[in-house]
């Protein structure tokens, strides 16, 4: 915070430095809550806030007796203050943002740059040290599917329950206008989904992230709402799961459960223990090749309940399989 040491003591800079990293931490503050938390009065935050103001920090106030203070959108962006922690958190954050979350790479690198040249010498160098122990496997999928601005649209509308409008493409290629409560973004193998209310439906649905178009902030903020058994990604998982695929392909596996979710972890929420011995899996799926893969993973005997197109495929790629056996051997 350039400037302000001259005019003010040690003590009053800290404690103005204390409140805008407060400010920055929630969408909007009582001037109470920053009281008791600043352990000073009032007043007091009054006056610091008009400093803050005087320094260009866009604070904005509610009328009322305790009032209710927010650190605004300005025309900059403001300093953000971090600790030691969170400054080295998101460093390694962004680096793994730029080697995982296609469509966002080329955005963390930028930030990421931004922040290793403000960056203390003690913490550049712990930076450093991470990323040249941390390593990533670049697969044909990196990591999910992100448009940056779409993330960072319903990312905001999740944290401050405001309803959206948007389109929506559906399985059969249909087109929708929805209306819904936007309540939390959950990865699922490439891909994002946004888990919302439908007003228009009075129900939970799931929305995935490259089938929106057209998002619209309606200004309208709604109480939060509880997700069912009150886990987001458990909830989701359960929907994906339970969601309808082009091919059935159920395995019953003659190996416990917790040995087969060691080798089939991204799908581990479709096992279903039988007994002691046997568990049954699904693993339907849109892709025959990713339904041959996942039954690839399985290292035990299985009896297999599948469409008939499952079982042509998985006949073709086994004799293929055998023909190259055949072939090296000979």
């Amino acid at each position: 915070m350039p400037g302000i040491v001259g005019v003010m003591t040690s003590e009053m800079t800290a404690r103005m430095l204390r409140l805008l990293s407060l400010l920055q931490t929630r969408r909007e503050w009582s001037g109470s809550d920053l009281a008791e938390r600043l352990s000073v009065t009032v007043r007091t935050v009054r006056r610091d806030i008009d400093r803050l103001r005087e320094l260009g920090y866009p604070v904005d106030s509610a009328r009322g007796h305790a009032g209710g203070y927010r650190l605004a959108a300005g025309t900059d962006l403001p300093p953000l203050l971090l600790d030691d922690d969170e400054a080295v958190a998101i460093a390694v954050a962004l680096r793994t943002a730029a080697g995982g979350l296609t469509g966002i790479e080329e955005t963390a690198l930028r930030a990421l740059a931004k922040l290793e040249h403000v960056l203390p010498r003690r913490l550049r160098g712990q930076v450093t040290a991470l990323q040249t122990s941390l390593a990533g496997i670049a697969w044909e999928t990196q990591g999910p599917r992100a448009d940056p601005g779409l993330l960072a649209t319903l990312a905001v509308a999740c944290r401050d329950h405001e309803i959206l409008t948007f389109d929506y493409v559906a399985r059969d290629g249909a087109a929708t206008p929805r209306r819904a409560e936007p309540c939390h973004l959950v990865a699922s193998g490439d891909l994002w989904y946004l888990l919302a209310h439908d007003t228009g439906r009075n129900d939970w649905r799931l929305f995935r992230l490259d089938r929106i178009s057209g998002v619209l902030p309606t200004g309208r903020r709604v109480p939060p709402r509880e997700v069912p058994g009150g886990d987001p990604a458990a909830y989701v998982a359960g929907r994906l799961v339970a969601a309808p695929t082009r091919y059935r392909a159920v395995a019953t596996v003659h190996a416990p459960a917790a040995h087969v979710r060691a080798r089939v972890r991204r799908l581990g929420n479709r096992l279903q223990p039988i007994d002691a011995a046997t568990c049954r899996f699904d693993a339907s799926d849109d892709s025959l090749t990713r339904i041959a893969q996942t039954l690839a993973a399985l290292d035990t005997d299985y009896d297999l309940d599948a469409d008939p197109a499952v079982r042509t495929h998985l006949r073709e790629t086994a004799r293929r399989a055998l023909r190259a056996t055949d072939s090296a051997s000979g």
